[in-house]
This record gives structure tokens, C-alpha cells and sequence, in this order.
């Protein structure tokens, strides 16, 4: 379903947020294919920013875009000012990027307290003890499993030790991909409240979830990707209030 794409908002007097991270005509591509065909983003510090779009849309491509498991042919990625296109993975998790990925993709093999400690690499041993006991607090829960297996844990409780590893590294932007995939309506709710606590601690936030209800409700601003265009952007409350958005995107007929 097309959705149209809104007029451009009207001059905002007030000072903004610095922008964070900022995308410019990124062009990434999977051999031949063109994933993303010259995307446009911004995320300001402190937001939740969500990319809202159906499968094959690029929402992914963008976060590995980002995070530098990718990089695009042309465009640029800057974070904090400084280019980042073509930097390597492990450096931009040393320069305060984490990515928490689709699918979780934990270490099924090693304990919950190893899983979070391989999340704080860059860390001095002093910071990662720090930081366990700082996720810890954030998910009591991964407390009580602190010596079990990751692949032992539920759904919920491994989604929440690869945010909870993503954050061993103190990053100053938190890429999510899906995190309430294959969750209960129950543990989806948990999972959001975590989001905006996490938000609240002080880290910026850009967000790809399949339910975008969910993700709308906390977010700040959005954008709608559409094989692998922005086709439109807005707040978070005008995404949701649009009827195109609303029908395509949030269930109704």
C-alpha cells in the first residue's frame, strides 16, 4: 500500500537537540540489489526515532548500515559530527554505537553474566562490573538466571540479555531491530517500558519494530521506509494520526 507523503512542517522557533546521528543519501546495496536507494535520517539526542515499514522495506539494511556491518556505496553516515561511512564495526561500538539485532543472536553457549561481559569488550574490567550490575538492576530477571545458559532463557528473557549486552558498552546510541518479535502481548509491554526507561537514563534510541502501534507510542519521531525510500517522515503523534499510515501500517480497514 502507498502512503502519501506529507507536506514539510513548518519552521520550529525553538532550539533544537544537537542531531546524533545524521544519514545522506545513503545508498547501500547486497550485491546487485539496492537496498536502500538514498535515504535521508536524523536522530537528535535524547529521541526514540522509529523506522516503521513492511518486510523488505530496508529497515534492517539501515541499522547495519549504521552499526557498520554495512557500508553504502554512496552517502554518508556521520555520528556526533564525525564521518563514519566506511568505519569498522568494533571501532563505532568504541565510538558509542550498539546494536542489539534481530533475532536476538546471543551466545547460546555461555552463561548470562558471560553474554553481558562479551557486550563491554571496550571496557576497562573496573566499568564492565560497573555495568553488570547496572543491567542487572535494569532486568532483575537476568539476575536470577545470572550463571544459566542463554539458550536456556526464554524469548523475553533473551531479548532482554541482548539489550542488557548492548549496553555493556555505555553507548550513546541503542539501535533496537524487533525487539518484541515473538514475544507475548504481556512480555511486549515489559519490553517497551524498559525502552523508554532506557531512554530516560540518557540514551538515544532508533528503533525498527514490526509493531508499530508499540513503537509510536514511545517514540519522539518516525519514518516510513517503503522499498528502501523515506517516503515519509514526522512525529511519532503524526504518523499515528495519519489515515494512510493508520491503514497500512496499524491495522485498520
Amino acid at each position: 500500500m502507498t502512503v502519501a507523503v506529507a507536506a514539510p512542517a513548518a519552521p520550529n522557533p525553538t532550539p533544537s537537540p544537537s542531531t546524533l546521528l545524521r544519514l545522506s543519501g545513503v545508498n547501500t546495496y547486497y550485491g546487485r540489489i539496492h537496498a536502500l536507494q538514498g535515504i535521508d535520517i536524523e536522530v537528535k539526542q535524547d529521541e526514540i526515532v522509529t523506522l516503521i515499514g513492511s518486510n523488505g522495506a530496508g529497515k534492517t539494511t539501515t541499522l547495519k548500515t549504521i552499526s557498520g556491518l554495512l557500508h553504502p556505496r554512496e552517502g554518508t553516515v556521520e555520528f556526533d559530527g564525525k564521518d563514519v561511512t566506511h568505519t569498522a564495526a568494533h571501532e563505532l561500538v568504541k565510538e558509542g554505537i550498539a546494536h542489539a539485532p534481530e533475532g536476538r543472536r546471543i551466545f547460546s553457549r555461555l552463561s548470562v553474566r558471560e553474554n553481558m561481559l562479551m557486550g563491554g569488550f571496550t571496557r576497562s574490567a573496573s566499568e564492565r562490573a560497573e555495568d553488570l550490575e547496572r543491567g542487572l538492576t535494569l532486568f532483575p530477571r537476568l539476575r536470577e538466571r545470572l550463571d544459566q545458559k542463554g539458550g536456556s532463557l526464554s524469548g523475553g528473557e533473551q531479548q532482554m540479555l541482548a539489550i542488557a549486552r548492548a549496553l555493556m558498552s555505555r553507548p550513546r546510541l541503542l539501535l533496537l531491530d524487533e525487539p518484541s518479535l515473538g514475544l507475548s502481548p504481556i512480555l511486549v509491554q515489559q519490553i517497551f517500558q524498559l525502552i523508554t526507561e532506557i531512554k530516560r537514563q540518557g540514551v538515544t534510541i532508533l528503533l525498527v519494530e514490526q509493531n508499530a502501534l508499540q513503537a509510536l507510542a514511545v517514540a519522539d519521531r518516525g519514518y516510513v521506509l517503503q522499498t528502501g525510500k523515506v517516503i515519509l517522515a514526522d512525529t511519532a503523534a503524526g504518523l499515528a494520526a495519519n489515515p494512510d499510515v493508520r491503514r497500512a501500517y496499524l491495522g485498520e480497514i
